[in-house]
C-alpha cells in the first residue's frame, strides 16, 4: 500500500472540511433560533454539500419542496386520521405520488418520504403542525447552510474526478455511454 503524498492528503481534506463547516454553521444557526431537534440541520447540510454550486442548487430546491409536502402531508395524517400503519402506508404512498405529479424528481421524493416518516411516526407533546414546522425550519437551515457553503466555498474541480456536471432539468449526472 501506497503512503498518500501531503498534496493527496490536502485534496482529500477539502471535502471533509468543507461539510465540518456547512455541519458546523447549521447546527449553530439551529441552536440560536432555539430549534428543540436542532441535529436535523446538520444532517440536512451534510446531505446537501455538492461539488459545485449549480448542482447543490438544483438539488436543494428538489429537497425543500420534498420536505415542505412531506412534513404537511404528516401533520394533516396525523391530525385528521391518527396515527397507523394504513394512515402511514397511504400518506407515505400520498407523498411519493404528489412528488410524481409534481413533476418532482427523486430528491424531492426522498425528502418527502424522510420528512413525512419523522413528522408522523415520531409523537411529540407538540400538535402535528408545530412539529412539521420544527422539522421544516431544521432541514431547511440546513440545506441553505450546505447551498451557501457550495457557493462561498466551491470544491475545486480536481478535488473530485468523480463528479459530473448535472445538465439543467435533471436531478443526476448522464450515464456513461455503454
Amino acid at each position: 500500500m501506497k503512503t498518500p503524498t501531503l498534496a493527496e492528503l490536502k485534496k482529500g481534506f477539502l471535502y471533509p472540511a468543507r461539510t465540518t463547516v456547512a455541519a458546523v454553521a447549521a447546527l449553530l444557526a439551529a441552536r440560536a433560533l432555539g430549534m428543540a431537534e436542532y441535529y436535523w440541520a446538520p444532517v440536512s447540510a451534510v446531505i446537501v454539500v455538492q461539488s459545485d454550486f449549480g448542482s447543490s442548487l438544483q438539488l436543494s430546491w428538489q429537497r425543500l419542496v420534498g420536505t415542505a409536502i412531506g412534513v404537511t402531508l404528516a401533520a394533516v395524517a396525523a391530525e385528521s386520521l391518527g396515527r397507523s400503519v394504513i394512515v402511514y402506508a397511504c400518506g407515505l404512498l400520498c407523498a411519493g405520488l404528489l412528488s410524481v405529479l409534481l413533476r418532482l424528481a427523486r430528491p424531492a421524493n426522498r425528502f418527502a418520504a424522510i420528512a413525512f416518516t419523522i413528522v408522523f411516526l415520531v409523537q411529540r407533546a407538540q400538535p402535528p403542525w408545530v412539529v412539521a414546522l420544527h422539522r421544516f425550519v431544521e432541514v431547511s437551515l440546513g440545506i441553505v447552510a450546505g447551498l451557501l457553503l457550495s457557493a462561498v466555498w466551491p470544491e475545486p474541480p480536481a478535488a473530485n474526478p468523480q463528479a459530473q456536471p448535472i445538465e439543467p432539468g435533471r436531478s443526476t449526472p448522464e450515464p456513461p455511454p455503454t
